[in-house]
Order: structure tokens, then C-alpha cells, then sequence
């Protein structure tokens, strides 16, 4: 039994660390990459929306971490902190916008 992955497979792997990583290049090279193996927009659309939403919740997740410890270092900057919008997630996992599963 192979245990090689599809190269189209690793091009979405790829594409999507490139995007939740924010990486400069943004995996656009993969998206070449994955046209030319027949994979649809669609699907390119939704490992992009997936990335992002998992790049998303990664970076809101940090910004309240931050926000907690820098409220116990300076407790009058947690007023001032508390007035800057950050989302809290309760749950592990998130949908996306469209409600594409991110698990």
C-alpha cells in the first residue's frame, strides 16, 4: 500500500498552511498548481474560506489571550482594551461564513 498523497492533495494542504500561516507568497503558486490538476474553483474557493476562517479564529483567539494578560500587567489599559471589538469563540470549531465546516 503507497502512502504518497495525490499531488493535488498536497497542493491544497499547501495552499491552505500558505493562508493560515499568512505567509507572503500566499500559495498562489499552488493554485496554479491545482488548476492544472482539474481541481474546480469551488473547491479552491472552499479550502481558501476554510484557511482564512481558521487563520481568522487563530488571530481572535491570541488578541483576547493578549488582552487577558496585558489587563493583569496595567488594569486601567483593560478599559481602554475592552473598546477594541474582539470575537470570542466558544466552541473548538467554527463555521466559516457560509457555514462550511472548518473540522
Amino acid at each position: 500500500m503507497s502512502t504518497d498523497l495525490h499531488p493535488s492533495i498536497v497542493a491544497l494542504v499547501s495552499l491552505a498552511a500558505n493562508i493560515a500561516a499568512n505567509h507572503p507568497k500566499q500559495g498562489l503558486c499552488q493554485v496554479e498548481r491545482l488548476k492544472e490538476y482539474g481541481v474546480s474553483r469551488e473547491q479552491i474557493d472552499t479550502v481558501i474560506e476554510i484557511a482564512r476562517h481558521i487563520r481568522d479564529e487563530a488571530a481572535q483567539t491570541l488578541d483576547v489571550s493578549f488582552d487577558e494578560a496585558c489587563a493583569a500587567h496595567f488594569p486601567r489599559a483593560a478599559k481602554k482594551l475592552a473598546a477594541i471589538a474582539v470575537t470570542e469563540g466558544g466552541a473548538c470549531c467554527t463555521p466559516t461564513p457560509s457555514g462550511k465546516s472548518c473540522c
